[in-house]
């Protein structure tokens, strides 16, 4: 009965060298995981990067473009003001003071509208370019994680 107990306890069956050899292949595997991962989080900030960039670009891009709208309407708004005080400076008559104010009025307000619509619609532009990179890199990323 002794040797039996011995047998139960011994360490003779145990071989150091699949113990090993299974550490190696679960080591490797993991240091090849985490060489995947790391690929994957560099191009993923790699990209991340270039989205950021691209948009603060087209952003300023966008901003230099409304502020030369703005200038342009506030140019054509002071050249058509001076116009009118030059026409009023020589206003013969109440009626054509009148008449005169009247038709400076109805044009500076068909100007604001056709203004504000074009700048309605430079903004619309600008804010569809400026969020075209973010909307990409999202579908791009949704479409990796799907994929996975």
């Amino acid at each position: 009965m002794a040797a039996k107990t011995a047998d139960v306890f011994s360490f003779a069956a145990f071989d150091p060298s699949k113990l090993s050899e299974g550490f190696r292949e679960f080591a490797e595997k993991g240091a090849s995981q985490s060489k995947e991962a790391y690929a994957k989080m560099k191009a993923a900030a790699e990209d991340a990067t270039k989205t950021i960039e691209t948009t603060m670009e087209t952003a300023q891009a966008g901003t230099v473009e409304l502020g030369l709208k703005a200038i342009d309407a506030l140019r054509t708004n002071a050249d058509m003001s001076l116009s009118h005080m030059e026409a009023l400076l020589g206003v013969k008559s109440v009626a054509e003071l009148v008449e005169l104010q009247t038709a400076f009025i109805r044009k500076q307000a068909e100007m604001t509208v056709e203004q504000a619509k074009a700048m309605q619609d430079t903004v619309k532009k600008v804010a569809e370019t400026v969020v075209k990179p973010g909307k990409d890199a999202a579908e791009k990323a949704m479409s990796t994680f799907k994929a996975a």
